[in-house]
């Protein structure tokens, strides 16, 4: 079998990864020109650990570790107001996970992890054409191949989606925030905690969130800025006005802020885009299917997760049957429930993210002050621990029992 995959993120190496392992060539196409660099730190939990074990990969995640191990939430002058630990609602089910790690390291580990695969940067789909014999792959620069199959891991803005499924307004509910980060540095003595500062609304939209994050290295930080907005019209694809939109709407405020808006405006390392979530019936289409965010955004802390176990779900299927479809059937059997309970949002996650006032803000806080000892404490947080855990992964034989390790 030979499978094209779009998309060199997490979902789409790790898929690579897996297919090795089952004796199933890959080949990865990434519209970017390289491995794509920077991204914020995200958590791997639950049944996602036991892949990267899986993987021989625990050890090499681990090392790369944030350092961070708990989120408090300041006032307008840096002063704690409340806390949560990384393990208040256990290993999986707190707002920051035991393990923690920066995307871009994440990426490179598994990249190492699955050197077999052909990888073709700086290109991507522009046609899907299914026949009796394969699907065939039009590319804006390789020439038109055939595959058994065709794995969209490309985001939430899925150009195999596109293509195989349709426009994104039919498959893409919009969440109502953007969100933007980029690498920074800081004088501050963060200890290994996450900081959280609110600001109610203001500026032409609704509330601002700034998170602060280190990551293990002298004084440098991810900076992450979000806030309830209608549409504002951006280009997602010109960073000078993203830059100008985010300066504009923290505007006038205090803290950190203007420190950070400051290198905002000398680093390439500058993510923004508006959140949402995919709604679909189904994954797949012929043989063509989709992987991580690209089938099942919208979660709080369980994207990569999903993605991952994704990989090892999807992959083992192929593995099983030589027809893709009976496979892809599989793998939404197999998945569907464990995503869509960590697809289910807590109550008033979004409002207690950002809220738009400044009693919203004190009353959040409130909240947070309590809730760690609370009976029943893990139900706030959507009761993400189990939900992290909820999925039974099968044992499947593979053809190559080597591991990499980085």
């Amino acid at each position: 079998m030979n499978v094209l995959i779009s998309g060199a993120g997490i979902g789409g190496l790790a898929l690579a990864h897996w297919l090795h392992r089952h004796g199933i060539s890959a080949t990865v196409v990434e519209r970017a020109p390289a491995l794509r660099n920077g991204g914020q730190a995200i958590d791997i939990r639950g049944a996602a650990r036991t892949v990267v074990e899986r993987m021989g990969l625990l050890d090499a995640i681990r090392a790369r570790h944030t350092g961070t191990h708990g989120i408090v939430y300041v006032d307008r002058r840096g002063a704690p107001i409340a806390r949560m630990g990384g393990d208040d609602f256990g290993d999986s089910g707190g707002v920051v996970a035991e393990i923690e790690i920066l995307r871009n390291d994440l990426v490179r580990i598994l990249h190492e992890a699955a050197p077999e695969a052909e990888y073709l940067f700086d290109d991507h789909i522009t046609a899907l054409h299914e026949g009796a014999d394969g699907i065939t792959a039009t590319f804006h620069r390789a020439r038109s191949r055939t595959f058994d199959a065709v794995i969209g891991a490309d985001g939430l803005r899925s150009g195999v989606r596109a293509l195989a499924f349709g426009a994104d307004r039919q498959y893409v509910r919009d969440l109502g925030m953007y969100g933007s980060y980029f690498a920074a540095r800081s004088s501050l003595d963060l200890d290994g905690w996450e900081v959280m500062y609110n600001l109610p609304a203001g500026n032409g939209v609704g509330g601002r969130v700034l998170l602060l994050y280190p990551v293990g290295r002298d004084g440098e930080v991810r900076a992450m800025f979000s806030w309830s907005s209608p549409t504002l019209g951006l280009d997602r694809r010109v960073t000078a006005t993203q830059k100008a939109a985010l300066a504009e709407v923290f505007a006038g405020a205090g803290w950190e802020i203007p420190r950070l808006l400051d290198q905002m405006w000398r680093t390439d390392d500058f993510y923004f885009a508006r959140t949402g979530a995919t709604q679909l019936d189904g994954w797949s289409r012929g043989r063509a299917t989709l992987l991580g965010d690209a089938a099942f955004a919208g979660s709080l802390g369980m994207g990569t997760s999903m993605a991952l176990v994704g990989a090892y779900v999807l992959a083992g299927e192929l593995a099983t049957t030589a027809d893709p479809t009976s496979a892809f059937r599989g793998y939404e059997a197999g998945m569907r429930d464990y995503v869509t309970r960590n697809l289910k949002r807590p109550p008033g996650s979004d409002h207690g993210f950002a809220p738009a006032s400044r009693a919203g803000i004190w009353l959040r806080n409130q909240v947070v002050r309590t809730m760690t000892k609370l009976p029943g404490k893990s139900a706030m947080t959507g009761n993400l621990q189990a939900a992290a855990n909820a999925i039974t992964l099968k044992d499947y034989p593979l053809a190559s029992d080597a591991v990499t390790t980085p």
